[in-house]
């Protein structure tokens, strides 16, 4: 007999949260000033445009691999390399749109299901995404203490 595991959250309610952390990234790409989103760090991190690569070779690619259950390696080497901030932008909102493309074909069933992402971490297909979501909230802090040493003030944390 299978049971059905308690839901906390729906599908629909995780992309919305996801997506909002999303556009808070967005915003906080669009107000980094263009030298410093590709020069500045502090403390030997990578300049945010660095973090940002990181993020772009993780989340649409990612998905699309879950969804059609191909394990792809992580490439953030081989991505095309992006010059200006507006690149960046241009490049996050196709990612945006892939993400909600390859999220309408995952099942509820899915997300219990494990997936071997990129090679290298088999997990439930939730705990992926959720590592989506946790990777990219940490590299926005990394940003906002770039902004802050920078003296702007990065966009409020709550308004996703």
């Amino acid at each position: 007999m299978k049971t059905q595991a308690a839901q906390v959250i729906t599908p629909e309610d995780l992309l919305q949260h996801w997506q909002g952390h999303r556009a808070l990234t967005r915003r906080v790409i669009e107000i980094f000033p263009e030298k410093d989103f590709f020069e500045f760090s502090i403390g030997g991190m990578r300049p945010f445009s660095k973090l940002a690569d990181e993020l772009l070779a993780i989340a649409a690619p990612a998905m699309k691999g879950i969804v059609n259950r191909e394990v792809q390696p992580y490439n953030e080497e081989g991505r095309e390399k992006l010059i200006f901030k507006a690149q960046y932008l241009q490049k996050w909102d196709e990612a945006t749109a892939e993400i909600n493309k390859y999220w309408q074909q995952l099942s509820i069933e899915d997300f219990n299901e494990t997936f071997n992402l990129f090679g290298q971490y088999e997990f439930p297909i939730i705990q992926n995404i959720l590592y989506f979501i946790d990777n990219e909230v940490h590299h926005r802090g990394q940003a906002y203490v770039y902004l802050r040493a920078l003296g702007i003030e990065p966009p409020f944390f709550w308004e996703r």
